[in-house]
């Protein structure tokens, strides 16, 4: 009998210590995003892999070291932004034409679209914030009450010596602890969902933006039109119906062809490929969560709105470097 589904604000907890550098690799995959390639730099001798990862939602959380220099290159992340914050070591990143050493003073951002070359020396270790792009996107929509550009507009680093920027990175430094930990408060599921919601809501106050004035970070620039949060929003309240690219053009109140154009400058893709992304990313989260003995690969497909398991299980592997069934057994 397949038993229910944790709930997203449920905490979950992965650690790897390795010197495998392949084994590091899956693990970083499995954590964040399939289109990861990590390479050595020079001698690997001293490789040494120490991860330890904390999942809360639309809230990934990870401390990560290497031991050794490595080059790390990521794909378009699409679906999340990203920070990037030293504990100890620099840092150097290259996204979208931007490069940002990245230290104990200052971290690095990265918006959905643009891919992600990192010199990583074998001395830094690092918090790792991945945050769901609609997660983000919709605290701000809701803090302003007005539209707001999608991908956000932005900056590429902000400071964590002082103002928002050190509160945000002591919250994430303290949240990640007490998840780590088996007994901590935040282990309720209510204080844990007030956590992750500080953590999504501080980023947005604190990370820098190219526009000046004196508006939180993100906060202005061109708007999203109205067309494409309708979409959105459709497809996000229902992501495993089976919606048409005419039914998503009908709910934003106009074509097809409009709507399309509109995704693919405001989204960086079309609407059903987006909508694809949300459903494998929902997937993944739950079967990252949940108990192998009580769920099944095929029952949470179906759940999120996989009809055609053997392409669903082709583009899961795409995404993420393992098969959903992998994910599954990594739980035990």
């Amino acid at each position: 009998m397949v038993g229910p589904a944790l709930p997203s604000d449920t905490p979950v907890h992965f650690a790897l210590h390795t010197s495998d550098v392949d084994e590091a690799k899956a693990f970083c995959r499995k954590m964040f995003y399939g289109p990861l390639q990590v390479t050595p730099v020079g001698d690997c001798s001293g490789f040494v892999f120490d991860g330890d990862v904390v999942m809360l939602g639309p809230v990934t959380i990870g401390a990560i070291s290497y031991g050794a220099d490595m080059q790390v290159n990521i794909a378009d992340l699409e679906t999340a932004y990203h920070v990037l914050a030293p504990i100890t070591g620099t840092l150097r990143s290259r996204h979208r034409g931007n490069t940002v050493l990245a230290d104990r003073t200052r971290a690095a951002v990265f918006r959905p679209v643009g891919a992600i070359d990192l010199d990583w020396p074998g001395d830094c270790r690092l918090m790792s914030v991945k945050v769901e792009r609609a997660a983000l996107e919709r605290e701000l929509d809701a803090t302003l009450d007005q539209r707001v550009m999608s991908p956000l507009l932005l900056g590429e680093s902000f400071d964590l010596v002082g103002g928002p920027g050190r509160t945000w990175a002591a919250l994430v430094r303290l949240l990640h602890s007490e998840l780590c930990a088996e007994d901590g408060l935040v282990r309720q599921p209510r204080m844990a969902a007030r956590w992750r919601d500080m953590v999504v809501s501080g980023l947005a106050l604190s990370v820098e933006h190219p526009y000046g004035g004196d508006e939180p970070a993100g906060l202005q620039g061109p708007n999203r039109p109205r067309t494409v949060k309708r979409a959105l929003d459709a497809m996000h309240a229902e992501p495993a119906r089976q919606f048409t690219a005419g039914e998503l053009a009908a709910v934003a109140g106009v074509g097809v062809r409009v709507l399309q154009e509109s995704f693919r400058q405001h989204v960086g893709m079309s609407p059903l490929t987006y909508l694809k992304r949300v459903r494998l990313d929902g997937v993944h989260g739950e079967l990252s969560r949940s108990d192998p003995w009580q769920v099944n690969v095929s029952e949470v497909a179906y759940r999120w709105g996989f009809t055609h398991l053997g392409r669903f299980a082709g583009a899961y592997r795409e995404r993420y470097g393992v098969s959903p069934s992998q994910t599954l057994r990594d739980r035990l």
